[in-house]
């Protein structure tokens, strides 16, 4: 089970990362280009990886899982009239 739902909260956990300067400068351009604080940009980010990690890793379990029937592209076709 892969948790995605993060919850808004009230208090803000600091911490501290070091970061490639061409990275940060791409932060910095972002941050500029759309008017939020470097802080946003990183947690939006960290959200969607978060997110994208999770849908991975059903993907990979459900690949692995003999008991998943394996659908081809054909038989999804012809059971959605298309």
């Amino acid at each position: 089970m892969y948790h995605t739902d993060i919850k808004r909260c009230d208090m803000n956990t600091a911490i501290s990362v070091r970061l490639p300067k061409e990275l940060l400068k791409r932060l910095d351009a972002v941050a500029e280009e759309t008017e939020r604080p470097r802080t946003y940009i990183i947690q939006k980010a960290l959200e969607a990886y978060i997110e994208e990690y999770a849908d991975l890793q059903i993907a990979l379990d459900r690949l692995h899982d003999k008991t998943d029937a394996i659908v081809s592209g054909k038989e999804l076709r012809k059971s959605l009239g298309l």
